[in-house]
């Protein structure tokens, strides 16, 4: 049977489309009672490297498991593609920072001393380099965008696991947040709230016994800003 669209779907705020870190937000939003399509589609490095083909305007995720959700989710709305879609897409794709800054990755650029010098971080070959590993994420954006769709992405909870480079995380965020702002991609950023002096995630705001996902207070906080950007207005209305 087919859903009534003006008595479910006119309720739904936004699309949640992402990685792990997209589970605290819907969880959040769940608490909230705020409508949501979405979740979760996978690990965060299934989203850097180009993950998408496009369809006549709607893509087609390359994991199967991703385009069995995505297919899903626009089930819940009714819609036949992303161009139906008539809520903002709320998105962590692109923004998992914890793996382009795998430590491993950049033994080749320190100094004798060991560290990364800060003219490399803040050069424009570390620039290319994030950019062509997050290239997938920024060719969705740049093609959504085009399409008219309203878009809004999600920096990640400022967690740094021991497998990465403190120094290559924040300098990546840099460069992710510089691509958005090129692109007119809104970004939600709650390091004001939700980090301490160090620039590092609050405990109150992290996932206990997680070296990377925040919780559901961060999820909240992400909320409150998306509302206080006016992405939707109707959020937690």
């Amino acid at each position: 049977m087919k859903k009534n669209y003006s008595t479910i779907t006119n309720d739904i705020q936004f699309m949640l489309l992402g990685d792990s870190h997209a589970g605290a937000i819907g969880r959040a939003a769940k608490e909230a009672g705020i409508l949501f399509v979405g979740g979760p589609m996978g690990a965060g490095r299934e989203f850097t490297a180009p993950f998408v083909d496009w369809n006549n305007k709607d893509p087609v995720f390359r994991s199967g498991y991703a385009n069995e959700m995505y297919r899903s989710f626009l089930g819940e709305l009714d819609a036949n593609s992303l161009q139906d879609v008539e809520v903002p897409l709320l998105c962590t794709f692109g923004f998992a920072l914890h793996f382009y800054a795998t430590t491993e990755n950049w033994e080749i650029y320190r100094e004798v001393d060991g560290k990364l010098p800060s003219a490399f971080l803040e050069g424009p070959l570390f620039h290319d380099l994030i950019c062509a590993m997050a290239q997938g994420a920024l060719d969705f954006y740049r093609t959504v965008l085009k399409m008219g769709v309203e878009a809004v992405a999600v920096l990640p909870p400022q967690k740094v696991p021991e497998t990465s480079e403190p120094s290559v995380f924040q300098a990546a965020q840099n460069v992710m947040i510089a691509e958005a702002e090129r692109l007119g991609l809104p970004v939600l950023d709650v390091r004001d709230v939700t980090t301490g002096f160090d620039k590092l995630q609050h405990e109150d705001f992290s996932q206990e016994n997680d070296p990377i996902h925040g919780n559901t207070a961060f999820g909240q906080a992400i909320l409150n800003a998306f509302v206080s950007q006016g992405v939707s207005a109707h959020v937690g209305a």
